[in-house]
């Protein structure tokens, strides 16, 4: 069950609660357990959701999913619970969600240092709702973890409509919201793949690429002026596991120099991980990435995926690690260097590169030899764009190719200028009366590449 806080003080949730409210069948009950004020009195219930009013603002709301526990027959905790609030802010009209509680002190609700449980998974699916219902003047995004509630109990997000009265009065932007916090139903609140923030700016834009971009959700998020308000992280190690625990991650992305901070993020059995990681890794299991990053190198160091990764299943969990014929990508690459990384990446479990990972060499891993026979035998293909034969016997590739020799026509008393141009280009030429072939000053030239 999702749980809905609608505050009474904040004008925007109300008209988010009245749209949640006309947009689908609600059931209605009196809860006299409680004062009307602190989410008692009358309750919108209908499947998989359960709506309650406050008169507090959200953030001054602790121990929030009390309420909802046991209310109406609800066996268990709500699944998630979602504040329907306004957003204030010099940003124009906005959409956003985002998670709650301190990293340092307390000045909007919540506790110092305490954080609220996060749900990466339900809050990754609320901006792909909010990216298809937003009005067009609106823009969709997330922030960082930046006031209370710190104990609310389940995991829980703030879903905003923003960002000044003209926003919080428009009943498009109010129904967008209430639209997208709908869709939520049977949405998990985590799903495997989540990752912890630092560093950045308030609306996290590397953080808000992550999420929309790849297969990892982000927990809490710590921006610049969050991370100056917790002060030294060796101070505060338990707020920094906190948010780790919280979050249900195992790693972070920590955004611009902070040693101090990624020293301790390591010393609580964490991983700090780039944004070229987590890119890199979408998609790919992660017991795969672990055994290829001790087998090979580091993603950091150059290692890419290849497309046999994602669908890549073998009950004994074995590969093999060859040698890529370097010579031979040395050649293809000038002919055509974004085909033969097609062509390596094809071909492949995974692959070392070089130059900032934009060329493959090195070593790389395949299925078996096929996978190997299959690669050499295309960049060969590849090869017969530049030569004018391809042969490939007993572990060498063997490229002809027939071209202009200079030095044969100046034997012939050919100078450089017009006349070379003519004859490398196959037309004959007249010197001295006497007509020179293009066939007559052409040597074959021959490569050899072993693999």
């Amino acid at each position: 069950m999702i749980a809905i806080v609608v505050s009474d003080a904040d004008s925007a949730s109300v008209h988010i609660g009245d749209h949640l409210l006309d947009l689908a069948d609600w059931e209605t009950h009196e809860d006299d357990s409680r004062p009307d004020a602190e989410g008692g009195g009358t309750v919108y219930t209908r499947e998989g959701f359960e709506l309650r009013e406050f008169d507090a603002l959200h953030l001054e709301i602790e121990e929030t999913a009390e309420p909802f526990r046991d209310s109406t027959g609800h066996p268990e905790d709500p699944d998630l619970l979602v504040f329907a609030s306004r957003h204030s802010g010099d940003t124009g009209p906005l959409l956003t969600a985002h998670f709650t509680g301190n990293f340092g002190p307390a000045e909007y609700g919540g506790t110092e240092g305490g954080l609220a449980e996060t749900c990466p998974n339900a809050h990754a699916r609320l901006l792909d709702a909010f990216e298809e219902y937003a009005p067009e003047s609106y823009e969709v995004g997330m922030e960082c973890t930046h006031h209370g509630p710190s104990e609310v109990g389940v995991p829980s997000l703030f879903a905003e409509l923003g960002s000044d009265e003209s926003e919080w009065d428009d009943p498009e932007g109010a129904r967008a919201v209430a639209r997208g916090i709908l869709d939520l139903a049977g949405v998990a609140p985590h799903r495997e793949r989540q990752i912890v923030g630092f560093g950045g700016g308030h609306y996290v834009p590397r953080f808000t690429r992550i999420e929309r971009e790849t297969d990892w959700a982000v927990g809490h998020i710590a921006a610049d002026w969050v991370l100056d308000a917790m002060g030294s992280p060796e101070q505060n190690r338990e707020v920094i596991r906190r948010a780790f625990e919280e979050s249900r991650a195992e790693r972070a992305v920590v955004e611009g120099e902070y040693p101090e901070l990624k020293r301790v993020i390591r010393e609580l059995g964490y991983d700090v991980v780039g944004e070229t990681w987590v890119r890199e890794t979408t998609g790919i299991p992660l017991e795969l990435v672990e055994r290829l990053e001790s087998d090979l190198s580091g993603i950091s160091e150059g290692l890419r995926f290849g497309g046999l990764a994602a669908g890549y299943e073998n009950d004994s969990g074995e590969y093999e690690c060859i040698d890529l014929p370097d010579e031979l990508l040395v050649e293809t690459q000038g002919i055509d260097a974004d085909e033969t990384r097609e062509i390596v990446s094809a071909h492949t479990i995974a692959f070392e590169t070089e130059q900032s990972g934009t060329r493959a060499g090195g070593r790389a891993v395949v299925r078996g030899p096929s996978d190997r026979e299959a690669l050499v035998a295309e960049l060969a293909d590849l090869l017969g764009e530049k030569y004018d034969s391809v042969a490939r016997d007993d572990g060498e590739i063997v490229a002809r190719t027939t071209t202009f020799d200079p030095e044969k026509a100046r034997t012939l008393g050919i100078e450089e200028g017009p006349a070379f141009g003519k004859l490398s280009a196959g037309q004959s030429v007249t010197v001295g009366g006497d007509e020179i072939d293009p066939e007559t000053v052409q040597s074959e030239e021959v490569l050899r590449f072993d693999w």
